[in-house]
C-alpha cells in the first residue's frame, strides 16, 4: 500500500491519486472505479518470506476487483523464463502464476515477460550495480554464466505505453528484452567500463544460492532473504524465446551498452 501524501509534487495536476491495497479487496472496489486499463506492477518479495502466497492472494484480489469495476485490460509486468523447466525460481514461477489468475477473471490481460530491467528501481540492476560499485574483486558464482536478455527501463516504459493502443483481442503474453543476450557477468563488466572501474571476477565451481545472499547481505542493500529469491532467478536463462513483440510493437530495443549508459546519466555517484 502506498501513501499518496509521498506523492505529493511528484505528479501533473489532472492526475488522480487513489490510495489501494493489494491484500485489502475492498479497497480495490473504490480504487478502480470508472478505470478503463490498469497497470499491475506489484511484486511482495520485498516484504515478504512468504511472498508466493501474498502474491497469489494480491493478484487474486485484484482479479476480482477489475472484474468487479469492468476493467477492459490489465497491463502486467511479469518475468521471463521457461515455464517447462522443472528449476524455475520460486520468484520467477510467481510471476507468472500471478499472469494466470489474471487471465482466469475474464478481464483482457496484456502481460510482458522481462528480464533485468536496467535502470533506477529494478532490485537486480540495483544489486549488480551494487556489487560492482563496491567490490573490486567478486568471487562469481555459476549464475554470473547465466544468457540473459537485459532491457532499458526506457524500452520497458515504451512497451508498457504502447500497450494501451492494442486493438481489443484475447489476452496476449510478450516476451520483450533488450537487442542483445549477455551473461549476469558481461553486464558487471559493462557497468564497470562505463564507470571507469576495474575489476576482476574471480569464478569458483560451487557457490549456492543461499550462501550468495549472505555475501550479498553483507555488501549490497538488498537483505540476505531478498537476495537469495534474486540469486534462485538469475541462475535461469531468461532470454526471448518468442518474438512476437516485435512484430506487433513498433519499438526496437537498445542493447546493453546504451542501457547502461542512459541508467548512468541522472546520477553518476557510486552507492
Amino acid at each position: 500500500m502506498r501513501d499518496p501524501a509521498k506523492l505529493q509534487g511528484k505528479y501533473n495536476e489532472p492526475t488522480e491519486v487513489v490510495q489501494g491495497d493489494v491484500l485489502n479487496r475492498a479497497s480495490l472496489v473504490a480504487a478502480l472505479d470508472g478505470v478503463e486499463t490498469a497497470y499491475y506492477l506489484v511484486h511482495l518479495m520485498a516484504s515478504s518470506p512468504q511472498f508466493e502466497q501474498q502474491d497469489r492472494e494480491a493478484a487474486e484480489n485484484f482479479a476480482a476487483a477489475a472484474k468487479a469495476a469492468g476493467l477492459r485490460r490489465i497491463i502486467y509486468l511479469g518475468g521471463l523464463g521457461d515455464d517447462d523447466d522443472p528449476t524455475l525460481s520460486p520468484h520467477l514461477r510467481s510471476r507468472h502464476e500471478v499472469g494466470d489468475i489474471f487471465r482466469r477473471s475474464g478481464v483482457e490481460v496484456i502481460e510482458f515477460r522481462a528480464s533485468v530491467v536496467v535502470g533506477s528501481g529494478s532490485l537486480s540492476f540495483d544489486l549488480i550495480q551494487s556489487l560492482t560499485n563496491r567490490l573490486p574483486v567478486m568471487i562469481c558464482p555459476r549464475w554470473l554464466a547465466t544468457p540473459t536478455q537485459p532491457i532499458a527501463i526506457e524500452d520497458m516504459l515504451r512497451y508498457l505505453t504502447a500497450a494501451l493502443d492494442l486493438p481489443s483481442s484475447e489476452s496476449r503474453i510478450f516476451e520483450v528484452g533488450g537487442s542483445e543476450i549477455v551473461t549476469y557477468g558481461n553486464l558487471i563488466q559493462e557497468y564497470a567500463r562505463q564507470r571507469g572501474l576495474r575489476r576482476w571476477l574471480i569464478s569458483v565451481p560451487i557457490l549456492t544460492p543461499r550462501l550468495s545472499s549472505l555475501w550479498l547481505g553483507l555488501v549490497t542493500p538488498a537483505s540476505a532473504e531478498v537476495g537469495r529469491h534474486l540469486i534462485e532467478g538469475l541462475r535461469n536463462p531468461t532470454v526471448v524465446r518468442n518474438p512476437d513483440a516485435l512484430q506487433a510493437f513498433a519499438l526496437r530495443p537498445m542493447g546493453i551498452e546504451q542501457a547502461i549508459r542512459e541508467a548512468l546519466q541522472p546520477s553518476d555517484s557510486a552507492d
